[in-house]
């Protein structure tokens, strides 16, 4: 049986001079005493090192009898939450949710830490960056305040898992991996060897007792995951949660999953009173009015395999400065700018090259799929003629630089949930397939037939070359 070897000084490969003697720790091609070249050569190389054959902790089985049903996940008590994990949380498992200070990620687990405790599943939730009496304030507003919730203020890991040990949760919620640290590794909380040195002996923990565990990790001023990222590898879900801190909504995105997909994304509300889930969050996309206002377009998004209403809004006035202003909220600005090229060289609208423009979107959400181009130029457009678009329009297409529309994935999804939203016309590019019924769905090949939406006095030149379909 071989014997593993450890490393020592003699073992380590030394080089040395044939001519005068002279040895290194490193090959050189000119012997640096003698100045002869191609002298050094190595000498005392180590021996190959293997590793003994070990004690086997639990036997291979065919695959057809492993009982899966350990495996089965449990609800968290928010609906939104399960969505994205894949149905809840699986014994075991251990879920990584990062995220920008204030989005209100220790609002939730906290929520979740309340739900989620009962008789038979208690729920140990531990805090490295508050004491307990602030988190006990959070949880009387929120109302997250039962018998099985177990609440601990702990930075040393070796106190923490001396309370698993003694709590015996189902469920541990550490708030946060960067704030706590290991007396037996050096360097500060946070570092690189104290967060994987935390998260390796919990996900040992959690494997072993069968305990699911949430962990909240910070995030970098680009907005990655802070920490190695070993971290995210080690880990069996990866959530991002995302929001803009003057806004109410909150998005809970999967980034990895070994339970479920991650084409799910949770939406949430944050209010005074603690976060909610939405189920149907359009709402807050959309501006209730009487009247159409010249400016605005409708568009239907996907988050995820999620479709959502959006609108977005532009505004055009003459500028006081030699370079007009491009000053945009919830969209990329560089597709914006694409889409001003497109229609003063493809729709020949030429008022918008010396004028401010300014465009957004309503309640906070962010559009960066291609679909959302069509809507965009025509709100452009709107804007740039002071003609409203019609009502209950909703606009879905990526615009090319030829001024072609193209087709996007999900259209009939997307037509779908603007179909159950009251909306009763649509523009989409050619052949979108299954269309709601009553409902009058536009095909346009190009911006030209997307502009002749546009009532006259705005847009008298635009060609009416577009196919309707009901």
């Amino acid at each position: 049986m071989a014997v593993a070897r450890t490393k020592s000084a003699k073992d380590r490969p030394s080089y040395r001079c044939t001519e005068c003697g002279w040895t290194t720790v490193k090959w050189l091609g000119r012997c640096p005493e003698c100045q002869a070249w191609g002298t050094v050569e190595e000498y005392g190389a180590p021996a190959v090192r293997t590793t003994a054959v070990g004690r086997v902790s639990t036997p291979a089985l065919p695959i057809g009898q492993i009982d899966g049903r350990t495996a089965t996940a449990r609800s968290t008590g928010v609906d939104e939450l399960d969505r994205v994990l894949g149905g809840g949380l699986v014994p075991g498992a251990v879920v990584l949710v990062a995220g920008e200070p204030g989005v209100g990620k220790s609002t939730l687990l906290l929520d979740v830490a309340a739900k989620a405790a009962g008789p038979e599943h208690r729920t140990l939730y531990v805090t490295g960056e508050e004491s307990a009496s602030q988190v006990r304030l959070r949880a009387d507003r929120i109302k997250a305040i039962d018998d099985h919730l177990y609440l601990a203020a702990e930075t040393d890991l070796s106190a923490v898992l001396g309370h698993l040990d003694a709590v015996k949760p189902s469920l541990l919620i550490l708030d946060s991996v960067q704030t706590v640290a290991s007396p037996e590794i050096d360097g500060a909380p946070g570092g690189m060897a104290q967060v994987r040195e935390v998260a390796g002996a919990l996900i040992r923990t959690s494997k072993e007792r069968g305990m699911s565990t949430l962990l909240v990790g910070h995030v970098t001023k680009d907005g990655a995951i802070a920490g190695p990222r070993l971290l995210e590898h080690l880990v069996d879900v990866v959530l991002s949660f995302e929001g803009d801190r003057h806004a109410r909504l909150r998005l809970v995105r999967g980034v990895k999953n070994r339970y479920g997909t991650t084409d799910e994304v949770g939406c949430f509300e944050l209010h005074d009173e603690g976060i909610t889930g939405l189920a149907d969050p359009s709402g807050l996309f959309l501006t209730r009015r009487d009247q159409p206002v010249p400016g605005t377009c409708l568009t239907v998004t996907l988050e995820g395999r999620r479709p959502l209403v959006a609108e977005v809004q532009a505004l055009t006035v003459d500028s006081q400065i030699p370079s007009p202003r491009r000053t945009t909220s919830g969209l990329e600005t560089s597709r914006v700018s694409m889409m001003l090229a497109v229609l003063e060289q493809r729709g020949r609208i030429s008022a918008l090259g010396k004028r401010d423009i300014y465009s957004a979107t309503v309640g906070g959400v962010k559009l960066s799929e291609p679909a959302a181009d069509l809507a965009i130029a025509l709100a452009l457009a709107s804007a740039a003629s002071d003609t409203p678009l019609p009502t209950n329009l909703v606009a879905i297409g990526e615009v090319g630089l030829a001024g072609e529309v193209r087709r996007v994935t999900g259209v009939q999804r997307r037509l779908a949930e603007a179909h159950r939203l009251g909306f009763t016309h649509a523009l989409v590019p050619t052949d979108p397939g299954k269309i709601p019924a009553g409902m009058k769905v536009t095909e346009v090949a190009d911006m030209g037939a997307a502009l002749s939406v546009l009532p006259r006095r705005g847009r008298a030149d635009a060609p009416q070359d577009g196919k309707d379909r009901r």
